[in-house]
């Protein structure tokens, strides 16, 4: 069996027409959609703010971020859709999916470096893809989705 160092574990996910993964390390959970609070002068990729057991989470809807389009989803994969409860430098926040996949863990040694652009987001959040049967899977870099000046913001917005 492999070293953990050579494994990553990842929750996966469709955003628009691609596969989406975390590491598994960075996802405290994954919520249904629920009752989101607007927040006015917010960025405009910010959805809101939620209540979690006492914690305000704001909530991040990518699809804005990076203009990406929603994935068109059956009935039964809407029941799959919702969001992804993340830390990122010590806050929580909320990341709108279209689906979730799965948890799948992958060898190191299959991850690609990514290319320089990729369905509207840059290389800059991309940790690395991998080659799937069907096409691919981009591992994003979660540290890098937003600069200190945005994760700053995102915590002012729940006091």
């Amino acid at each position: 069996m492999a070293d953990n160092d050579e494994q990553l574990q990842l929750v996966t996910f469709q955003l628009g027409a691609e596969l989406y993964g975390i590491d598994i390390m960075n996802v405290k959970e994954i919520q249904k959609v629920r009752e989101i609070r607007d927040i006015p002068n917010a960025p405009m990729y910010v959805e809101g703010i939620f209540n979690l057991r006492g914690n305000i989470i704001p909530v991040i809807n990518l699809h804005k971020r990076f203009h990406i389009r929603k994935a068109e989803l059956s009935e039964e994969d809407k029941m799959l859709s919702g969001f992804m409860i993340i830390g990122i430098n010590g806050r929580l926040i909320g990341v709108y999916i279209d689906k979730v996949s799965r948890v799948m863990t992958i060898e190191r040694s299959n991850i690609q470096p990514p290319p320089q652009m990729i369905t509207g987001i840059g290389s800059e959040y991309i940790q690395g893809v991998v080659k799937e049967n069907d096409g691919y899977l981009i591992i994003l870099e979660i540290t890098r989705l937003f600069d200190p000046k945005e994760l700053q913001q995102l915590g002012n917005l729940n006091n």
